[in-house]
Formats: C-alpha cells, structure tokens, sequence
C-alpha cells in the first residue's frame, strides 16, 4: 500500500511502530486527541534536533491545546533513545527503518538537497484531527519555530 497523495480533509492513514522504549505505537492510540505527527530525516542533525528541542520548549503549550506529538524518522530504535535521552525529549519517537510510514505519508521521495535530486526522508508535519482526520499538512518546516507553525491555524 503506498499513499503518497494525502490532501487536508482526508483520513490519516493507519500505521504501527515501536518507540525508542521499545512500546508499540498505533494511530488509533490517539483517537480523541488531535496529533502532531512529523517526519524528520535524522537523529542528532542540526536541523531535526532545533525542530525537536522546540517541540520540546513548547510541549506544554501544544499538551494544553490538546494535542499529542510523534516523531517520525528511519533511525534504528537505539539512535532515537539516545537522541530523546540527551535532548530530554518528553515525545515518543518512532524508527521507522522499513520507511513504511514515511512512504505511506508521502514523506520519503525524491528531494532536492544542496542542487541535486536526492532520495530521502522529506521533512513533513501532519496535524490529525480527533477523528482522524488530517487538518494542516506543513511541507516547508521551520525548525526553530515548528511549535508555531503548527499552532497557526492559516
């Protein structure tokens, strides 16, 4: 199954990974609460650990407006333990090795990094709704402000 097409207005599509604890992670887990979910390219990078260090200095911000945060990247469960543990990461964080969920999402293609077409991990955030529902899709991240990229509802 590969979804690469999502649009706001449609249904988050369903996916299942482990955390950088080992736990189980599912999109149903989160019906009832609005989730960030956003895919980054790599642990420790200077660009993913600003977009997760805001994410964290505004968790309390966006737990309080109801939502809940997943990061997703293709690390290895052990790289994210060490990235959460020593960036005190308060999110879980899934290793999504197989690109299952990246490729479900669209968020792993052909990209273009320093003027050539690469293929990789394309840094997306999508806002789900209570229901399920994907309400903001955020293609141009910005990592050191990601928390109020979200939070603006335009």
């Amino acid at each position: 199954m590969f979804m690469a097409d999502l649009k706001e207005g449609m249904k988050a599509p369903e996916f299942e990974g482990k955390d950088q604890n080992g736990n189980i992670i599912k999109l149903s887990d989160f019906k009832g609460k609005k989730l960030v979910l956003y895919f980054y390219p790599k642990d420790n990078t200077p660009g993913c650990t600003a977009e997760a260090c805001n994410l964290r200095d505004n968790y309390n911000v966006l737990i309080n407006k109801g939502y809940a945060i997943l990061g997703v990247s293709p690390d290895p469960v052990k790289s994210h333990k060490n990235f959460s543990e020593k960036y005190s990461l308060p999110f879980p964080l899934i290793a999504d090795t197989e690109k299952e969920i990246l490729k479900l999402y669209g968020a792993y293609g052909e990209k273009k990094m320093y003027g050539k077409t690469v293929t990789g991990v394309i840094r997306t955030t999508f806002v789900i709704n209570e229901e399920g529902i994907i309400e903001k899709i955020i293609r141009k991240v910005d990592t050191k402000n990601h928390a109020e990229q979200i939070l603006d509802k335009n």
